[in-house]
């Protein structure tokens, strides 16, 4: 397995397109042939699109059109004051998708990124060629709601950095990071690159995450992956792959909630396949 560092800076091939929305500018990186069949990513909380530079850079190189967008508030996207909804995120999702005339693409998300892959196949699946959603969930149950609430306040008073080393931590295990020096600097300079407002206001949307009794909506092909030491949402994700239509799961053996970075050989082969087979179906 080769464990690549995460590059924040600019990319190879790669430019920088700003979206203009009402909440304010967003920032894509787009790269690969401009003819090639369009691929979305979404992060997660506290990182940016710097987290799918390995996938990106494959996926241009093979021909695909490759979108990566700082969701508001995180790497190079504006921070909108006050608290976001999970529709604000789906929304500018769908404003990236008109502003590169781009009538229907693969979505690919990982945590906050996935959560707001069910709202676009909630509401938006007329955009959609397909969804791979990894580590998420559709719902916010009271106690997972409240989880975020120390987390926000811990925000407002002394912002991002009292979280970056404890959250990469949680996400890819200690071990991980102190067996790969250059990744762990890497995702704790991404950390830090969050707006504490940016933090906060997805902090709130993810409080309001209430997609779970739309997600039977969903009309296109969906993969969800996990890895299996993802324990809080293992179960989540194996419920939902009971409710998605037509959906598959894949767990991710030793896996933790970044597939992509400690385990990027499989999810590579688990993305690759996913679009390779929802292209057959479209």
């Amino acid at each position: 397995m080769t464990i690549e560092p995460i590059v924040i800076g600019d990319w190879p091939g790669f430019t920088r397109i700003p979206v203009a929305t009402r909440a304010g500018t967003l920032s894509v990186r787009v790269g690969g042939p401009v003819d090639g069949t369009p691929v979305l990513f979404n992060h997660s909380i506290l990182t940016s699109s710097a987290i799918w530079h390995r996938q990106a850079a494959r996926l241009a190189a093979s021909g695909w059109r490759v979108l990566c967008l700082d969701m508001r508030g995180h790497g190079k996207s504006a921070a909108p004051a006050g608290s976001y909804a999970m529709d604000d995120l789906v929304a500018d999702d769908i404003a990236v998708l008109d502003a590169l005339a781009v009538k229907r693409a693969h979505v690919v998300g990982v945590s906050l990124g996935g959560m707001t892959c069910f709202g676009l196949g909630s509401h938006h699946s007329d955009r959609l060629l397909s969804l791979c959603i990894i580590a998420a969930r559709a719902d916010a149950p009271a106690p997972f709601a409240a989880a975020w609430d120390d987390r926000i306040a811990l925000v407002q008073r002394e912002g991002v950095a009292p979280l970056a080393r404890p959250t990469a931590a949680r996400w890819s295990g200690q071990a991980f990071l102190d067996g790969h020096p250059a990744i762990a600097a890497a995702l704790h300079e991404c950390i830090l690159e969050t707006s504490p407002v940016g933090f906060v206001g997805c902090a709130r949307a993810i409080q309001g995450l209430a997609y779970l009794d739309m997600v039977n909506r969903i009309s296109v092909p969906v993969t969800l992956a996990i890895g299996t030491h993802d324990e809080l949402l293992l179960q989540p994700m194996r419920d939902l792959a009971g409710i998605v239509p037509g959906s598959k799961l894949v767990e991710i053996n030793g896996a933790g909630h970044l597939p992509q970075l400690d385990r990027p050989d499989e999810m590579e082969a688990v993305l690759m396949g996913h679009l390779q087979e929802a292209s057959r179906a479209s």
